[in-house]
Formats: structure tokens, C-alpha cells, sequence
């Protein structure tokens, strides 16, 4: 990978890649620090990387940095409130219905929302997440599926539509 293309990949799939992430950590500052990171590593090993294959190459440098991120925090256990997230949601046209799905998004494992945020959000097909998340083609499936079971029957409960 060239300097130029690696100036490319940066204009072209910043935006997306960080997308992908702060949805996940859902903290604007932490999906910063991931995406980053991602960079940097992008911008180390660009004379080994092919120019073609960057962008796949960047989501799952990416991915596993937010899954490295998401482990030290469990381990951490802290729990804060940021208030970035009431401004966010204060934005949107019906925070609360932006607010029971992202609930519902947390109560997938790390693995779950980012198979749902990857090919429902970013629109990735099912071999290109597997080679992010480092899963087969049938098991991307599998859990993508399970996955969307559990967020129908928990958005579909009586108490969160109401």
C-alpha cells in the first residue's frame, strides 16, 4: 500500500469504520481511541498490505482493538454515565424509541451487535464478516440469526413498545 493509498483509505472509510465502533462502545471518545489505533497499525503494516484488500484489512484491525477495548473494561468494571449520550439523543427525532434499541442492542454479546452493526448498518456480506471477525461463513450466519431472534423477541415485548 502506497502513502497515497493509504491517504485514500483514511478519506474513503474513516467515517464508516468509526460509525461501526462508537456504535458498539456507544462513547464517542473511546471509538476515537480504537479507530486511532486502527490507523496506526494500518499505517505500520501498509508496505505489507494489499491497496485492494485495506478497507476489510482496517474493520477487522479495527474490531479486534474495540473487542481488546471492551475486555479491559470488564476487567475495570466501571460503570459511568456520559453525558454525551443525552446530547445525542436529545438530537434525534424520537430518542425514545433510539433508546429501547440501543438497549437492545446491549443485551447482545460484543460478538452479536458487531455482526448486527456490520451487516445490517454497514452493509457487509457474509464473507467479508467473517474475515473481519475471524468466524467462518456459516457461523457469521448462525449468530447473525440468533442474534436478530433475540432482538425481535426483545423488541417485540409488550413492555418495551409501550
Amino acid at each position: 500500500m502506497t502513502e497515497k493509498e493509504y491517504n485514500d483509505c483514511v478519506t474513503e472509510y474513516a467515517d464508516g469504520v468509526y460509525r461501526f465502533i462508537v456504535k458498539n462502545l456507544r462513547h464517542e471518545e473511546d471509538a476515537k481511541d480504537v479507530v486511532q489505533t486502527a490507523f496506526e497499525k494500518l499505517w505500520k503494516n501498509r508496505p505489507e498490505i494489499d491497496g485492494l484488500k485495506a478497507k476489510s484489512y482496517l474493520f477487522t484491525i479495527a474490531y479486534h482493538q474495540m473487542i481488546d477495548h471492551i475486555r479491559k473494561q470488564k476487567r475495570v468494571q466501571l460503570k459511568e454515565d456520559f453525558p454525551e449520550q443525552a446530547r445525542i439523543q436529545e438530537k434525534q427525532s424520537n430518542p425514545q424509541l433510539r433508546k429501547v434499541l440501543e438497549t437492545a442492542l446491549a443485551r447482545l454479546n460484543e460478538t452479536q451487535r458487531a455482526l448486527i452493526l456490520l451487516k445490517d448498518y454497514e452493509g457487509y456480506s457474509y464473507e467479508e464478516i467473517g474475515r473481519i471477525t475471524g468466524l467462518n461463513e456459516s457461523q457469521v450466519k448462525v449468530y447473525l440469526h440468533r442474534a436478530r431472534i433475540q432482538l425481535k423477541t426483545f423488541l417485540v415485548s409488550l413492555e418495551n413498545v409501550l
